[in-house]
């Protein structure tokens, strides 16, 4: 039994649709379930549509703009009239209807995950009926129905023993007769709220599945032949990594490598379920495995991840003692109460200073929090760029270019420099 998931590149329009329809056609008689994302870049519409909502503003572009994109790409998939035709527009209505309420006394991440998960469900429902008019008989199921989370939204916690309960008990079934199809990146509280499990998260829908279900492999389907040791966006003569030890990939993903989501890789470690990053485009071509290994195939080659839209936050005591252990635990407390993710960090007798992902919203609630206890410091528009198996300063002056350095921090083999933007 295998688990495969689709990103958002992978179903953006109706030609990757096809394409995908045409991936899936050599897999209908075996056991599959297929993980999918939103198409596209729908999740930074919704994301922006919630934005606007909460702030009174008139969201009323991005969401005819939302709906056009995806009328468009049933318009040619699917014939009017077929099983399911309605579905989207259903889910439509529903969106407006959260729309309709007043935003006032909602919790705004509660209310960010009921909306941004139309994205998949959108998807799903779409690519779904398309495969089904397409000989590739499929079951749509609601992963909301499966995966059980705690109630920490946009960051929500897997309910292992209950999740793996429900898929095995209800899933593992249906896969012997048919393709099951079912969204990535969300899930629910054990209050039937809809959760998320962070952004990109739909890797990690895909390892629970298959940690549930014990498959004998995970695949990935991206618009890169495999795991890389680079953007090839970012760095000239990039080298594709034929094979990495779970342990490789987990430190490359904790470092911010956007082919692997950093949760994905713990789960299929545990149970040895080996990992494929494939590319959609030339699906003949093997890619990268990440697999049960003393060693990959990262000995001694410098890999580069870039964190783009960084913020710099430094504290400082407002009754000018020193930075000491009560201090920490009252930042930490602050940083976990609002989810504020801290990617690097370097402190001072006197200042404690963070660099994390420009999140608007949580980055003022964590301000709010601590005003009383520090002053802060803010500067936006870094980038954080890290390089594992660093050799020299060779490697990064090109990637650099001059610009100003406002952290660094060097281990054994590693180098992170948070940089002002370009």
């Amino acid at each position: 039994m295998r688990v495969f998931k689709f990103g958002g590149a992978s179903i953006k329009d109706a030609g990757a649709v096809r394409n995908v329809g045409r991936l899936l056609s050599g897999y209908r008689n075996q056991p599959l379930l297929v993980v999918a994302s939103a198409m596209g870049k729908t999740t930074n519409t919704l994301e922006e549509i919630c934005q606007l909502y909460f702030d009174g503003g008139d969201f009323s572009e991005p969401l005819n703009r939302l709906k056009s994109f995806h009328r468009n790409i049933i318009h040619e998939l699917i014939p009017e009239g077929s099983h399911n035709y309605y579905e989207v527009e259903n889910l439509f209505v529903e969106l407006e209807c959260i729309l309709e309420t007043s935003p006032e006394g909602k919790i705004y991440d509660r209310t960010y995950d009921q909306l941004v998960a139309f994205g998949e469900l959108i998807s799903t429902r779409i690519l779904s009926e398309f495969l089904n008019l397409h000989d590739v008989p499929n079951r749509w199921l609601d992963a909301r129905n499966f995966v059980v989370t705690s109630g920490h939204h946009r960051r929500a916690r897997v309910d292992w023993e209950t999740t793996e309960s429900l898929i095995d008990r209800m899933v593992r079934r249906l896969l012997s007769r048919q393709i099951v199809l079912t969204q990535g990146f969300i899930g629910r509280s054990s209050e039937n709220f809809t959760t998320t499990l962070g952004r990109e998260g739909s890797d990690y829908t895909g390892a629970i599945f298959a940690y549930c279900l014990g498959a004998d492999s995970l695949t990935i389907w991206k618009d890169v032949p495999g795991v890389l040791n680079a953007d090839p966006k970012r760095v000239e003569h990039t080298v594709l990594l034929p094979r990495i030890s779970f342990k490789e990939a987990i430190e490359l993903a904790y470092y911010g490598a956007s082919v692997i989501h950093p949760k994905t890789i713990q789960p299929l470690m545990r149970r040895n379920i080996p990992l494929y990053v494939r590319s959609f485009l030339n699906p003949e071509e093997d890619g990268t495995v990440v697999c049960d290994a003393a060693e990959g195939d990262l000995i001694g080659t410098p890999c580069y991840i870039f964190k783009d839209n960084q913020t710099l936050l430094s504290f400082a005591t407002k009754d000018f003692s020193f930075i000491v252990e009560d201090h920490l635990r009252d930042l930490f407390d602050a940083f976990t109460r609002t989810g504020v993710q801290i990617n690097l960090m370097q402190n001072t007798a006197i200042s404690f200073s963070v660099c994390v992902n420009s999140d608007e919203q949580r980055i003022g609630n964590l301000l709010t929090l601590v005003a009383d206890q520090f002053n802060v410091q803010r500067a936006d528009a870094y980038q954080l760029l890290t390089v594992f198996n660093y050799n020299s300063e060779e490697d990064v002056d090109p990637l650099i270019r001059g610009r100003k350095i406002a952290l660094e921090h060097k281990t054994g083999k590693t180098l992170q420099l948070l940089v002002e933007s370009n």
